[in-house]
């Protein structure tokens, strides 16, 4: 299997996954945006966009499915198959559509915008994105206060999804001390080799600076 990426938010996702769970899957730097390499990776996703995954029967593109992909194919709970399955893709929905959104809000217009030149910041999209941070993180802070992990006793693909932003707080500066059980559970995270660098042994090219 091939696992094509680069360092940005959801493909460091996918390689995070993919060296925690140490699947034997070939990783390449790509970078399909390209305009003189998009007809390479048109067959593999039509949105040209990473992480692809080409392996299984059908190239597959999205970060949660081929994290629920390479879980699957080494028979771990990571991705849960159990009865705590449901209670995992509540989270990743519930997630995905608040606490990595406002994150991706920040991360964004910190971050992104600086990083490629896209434009200069917004403030008014930072402080609706830092409300709906504190909204999120509240509720993750009152659950995470009496568990370990989101998902019963052990780190899951919830755990992972929830955090795809934080690695890059760096530079969108999210109040995640504010709360410290969230803070702890994230530092467990940290803890992970997987998670603290994906990136180990490849040749993948540092993102750009962004500008002070």
């Amino acid at each position: 299997m091939k696992l094509y990426f680069s360092r940005n938010p959801n493909p460091r996702l996918a390689m995070a996954v993919a060296k925690y769970l140490g699947v034997d899957v070939e990783f390449h730097f790509a970078a399909p945006q390209d305009p003189d390499r998009g007809q390479d990776y048109l067959h593999l996703n039509p949105n040209l966009l990473l992480p692809i995954l080409d392996g299984p029967p059908r190239p597959l593109w999205e970060a949660d499915a081929i994290a629920c992909y390479l879980s699957r194919h080494i028979g771990s709970q990571f991705w849960r198959t159990d009865a705590d399955e449901p209670e995992m893709i509540r989270w990743i929905s519930w997630g995905k559509e608040t606490f990595v959104k406002a994150c991706d809000t920040v991360h964004w217009e910190r971050g992104t915008k600086l990083r490629y030149g896209i434009g200069p910041s917004d403030d008014d999209a930072i402080q609706e994105g830092l409300k709906q941070f504190h909204i999120a993180a509240h509720i993750l802070e009152a659950q995470l206060t009496t568990r370990s992990w989101l998902v019963g006793n052990a780190v899951s693909y919830a755990d992972f999804r929830m955090c795809t932003f934080l690695p890059f707080n760096d530079v969108a500066r999210l109040p995640i001390n504010d709360y410290p059980a969230l803070s702890r559970w994230y530092g467990q995270i940290e803890d992970i080799d997987g998670w603290r660098d994906p990136f180990v042994g490849t040749s993948a090219p540092h993102l750009p600076p962004v500008p002070s």
